[in-house]
Parts: structure tokens; C-alpha cells; sequence
């Protein structure tokens, strides 16, 4: 008979950004469920310290919410050094935080540039370094597991043959899929793991509020026929986070309920 594994995270500290919401709540209540301390980094929210609070609660973990704009490295990189300080050595990062514009091509801003790809790419590239720092310092391992989106790959539909206009956001989800491939061939010799999480839809906050006849487009055009639940976004990244994954660098890994299959 097989004998079932157990993936145990105790005494070690994973930071989630974007932690406190969506997708990254339940990524940060399961590294938490695997017995990891947690620390959230948000940027403005008003309840970050009370969901860190529930998760400490709720598993018996530290759990603590920090605030940072992952656009400025020097900032990210003391908030970095200071979790491993209060909370214990940092062995894992999931780069959750991202951000979308919705408009035009030909309404497009500079800022919007600047705002989408600050957060989607430069802000997982400093979060990541910022990581990476305090492990090569230490001369440690860790893993990293970027949150990407399988717009890296496709245009998504809103309709019979009518793209979704978010020309930024597609662009920058395939720009850091790229950046973690590239990270991850650098670090490899570091034992740094890179891996990139590529959700396809998924129930949110955000999604909820999209067109009813949209969504139902959408989930009609997924083999699966629905959206996932952001608690289905988990396994692959505590696997990822994991020494199960220890043999895995550079990869990007498709929760889409097969979208890209057609």
C-alpha cells in the first residue's frame, strides 16, 4: 500500500502578497493550513491586519500584515528583512499582488502603463530579488511561485470573437512569466526555485461584478464549464512551495479547467 505525504511548513515563513484577498487569502490559509507563519504585504487595504489576525487565530500561526508598495525596492527589501526578523526565516514567496486596467487600446495611459506594470512586473521582479537576497545571504534555499494568469498565453473573450480590452494586463502577465523563467535559470545554482501559477477564471471580488451574460459566455467556452473557486488555486502552489517540488524550477503551471486545451 502507497503511504500518503504530508507537505509540513512549521517553523518556516512564507510571504503572500496581496495576501488578504481573492485568491491570495486562500493561498495565504494554505500555506497557513501547512503550518507556515504568514505574512501578508498589502499596499492600502483597511482589514490586511485583521484577516492576518484571523489566520494566526484560525491555525495557530504567526501571521502578520505588512505594508509596501511592491513598485519601490528599497521598501520592499526592508519590509522583507524585517518579516525574517519578527516572524523567522522566510523560505517561500508567492507573488500574488496584481492589478488591471480595463479599457481601449486607444485610451491607454502612460500611467496606466506605468500602474499595471508596476505592480505586475516590476513589483513581483523586486519582491523576488528581495527574497532572493536574504536566501543567498544566508546561503539557503527557497521557492518562489509567481501568480501569472493564462492571459500570459491567450486573449481572453468577451464575447463571440471580441477580445477583452486589457491590452496592458495581457502584455504584463506574459512579461513576468518570462521574468520567472529567467529568474529561475539564474538561481537555480543558488537552490532559488522560480515557478509561475497561470489561474484561468476564477470566482473573486473582481469577476463578481463582470456582466452575467459574460461570465456565463466565458464558463460556457472552459471544458470544465465554470469557474474555479479561488481555494483551487492551493495545491499547486503549496506543491510548488514545497520539497515535493524540489526538481521543478522555471515552469509555468495552468489552473484554467483545461481553457487552453481548445
Amino acid at each position: 500500500m502507497t503511504k500518503g505525504f504530508t507537505i509540513d511548513f512549521t517553523g518556516q515563513t512564507i510571504i503572500v502578497t496581496g495576501g488578504n484577498r481573492g485568491i491570495g487569502y486562500e493561498l495565504s490559509r494554505g500555506v497557513a493550513t501547512a503550518g507556515a507563519n504568514v505574512a501578508i504585504i498589502y499596499k492600502s487595504s483597511k482589514d490586511a491586519d485583521s484577516v492576518a489576525e484571523k489566520i494566526a487565530k484560525e491555525f495557530g500561526v504567526k501571521s502578520k500584515a505588512y505594508q509596501a508598495d511592491v513598485s519601490k525596492a528599497d521598501i520592499v527589501t526592508k519590509v522583507f528583512k524585517q518579516i525574517d526578523e519578527e516572524l523567522g526565516p522566510v523560505t517561500g514567496l508567492v507573488a500574488n499582488a496584481g492589478v488591471s486596467v480595463v479599457k481601449p487600446a486607444t485610451e491607454l495611459t502612460e500611467e496606466d502603463f506605468n500602474f499595471v506594470y508596476g505592480v505586475n512586473v516590476l513589483g513581483v521582479f523586486n519582491t523576488a530579488t528581495a527574497a532572493a537576497k536574504l536566501w543567498t545571504a544566508r546561503q539557503s534555499k527557497g521557492s518562489i511561485v509567481i501568480n501569472s494568469s493564462m492571459s500570459s498565453q491567450i486573449i481572453n473573450q468577451a464575447g463571440e470573437n471580441i477580445p477583452l480590452t486589457q491590452v496592458f494586463y495581457n502584455s504584463s502577465k506574459a512579461a513576468v512569466s518570462s521574468v520567472a523563467k529567467g529568474l529561475a535559470a539564474e538561481w537555480a545554482p543558488h537552490g532559488i526555485r522560480v515557478n509561475t501559477l497561470s489561474p484561468g477564471y476564477v470566482n473573486t471580488d473582481q469577476t463578481s461584478h463582470m456582466d452575467p451574460k459574460l461570465r456565463t459566455y466565458q464558463a460556457a467556452n472552459i471544458p470544465l464549464r465554470r469557474f474555479a473557486e479561488p481555494q483551487e488555486m492551493v495545491g499547486q502552489t503549496v506543491l510548488l512551495l514545497s520539497d515535493y517540488a524540489s526538481y521543478m524550477t522555471g515552469g509555468e503551471y495552468f489552473v484554467d479547467g483545461g481553457q487552453l486545451v481548445w
